[in-house]
């Protein structure tokens, strides 16, 4: 892991998600990111984008590993959850293995329709791939 990642201390993380919120497709958020001890911390919140468009966001970090350790992102518009992306095991189902345990639902029959997330990651930020997707969203 590079030293210089984001994921290796709370402020360096705190100054990535702040940069990202300061972009010009993001029109308000309550996004926080805190520390829970000397090495581990929480980013949590709703970004809020163009066209009704929100993200609902929680990962929790270990700074000392430059890990996210745990995610949830949900994707709204207006009240309908269009798809969300989670990290929880589902290793008896062989068309995720690829990403295991990265993995979207999706519509048709989003709860149990699960398709392979290759551009999630514990070793990287996966916010800047989200608001990537949701600005496409917006276009379309």
């Amino acid at each position: 892991m590079m030293a210089d990642s984001p994921l290796r201390s709370l402020t360096g993380y705190s100054r990535f998600v702040t940069e990202l919120l300061q972009r010009s497709t993001v029109e308000r958020s309550t996004v926080a990111v805190w520390s829970t001890s000397r090495y581990t911390g929480i980013a949590e919140g709703e970004v809020f984008f163009a066209g009704d468009i929100r993200l609902r966001l929680r990962e929790e970090l270990d700074f000392d590993a430059g890990l996210i350790t745990s995610y949830g992102y949900e994707v709204y518009l207006g009240a309908e959850r269009l798809y969300w992306y989670d990290d929880f095991p589902h290793p008896d189902d062989p068309s995720l293995a690829a990403t295991f345990p990265h993995h979207k639902h999706v519509p048709p029959g989003i709860k149990r329709h699960r398709i392979p997330a290759p551009e999630m990651s514990f070793t990287r930020p996966n916010l800047p791939v989200l608001f990537r997707e949701i600005v496409a969203l917006d276009t379309v």
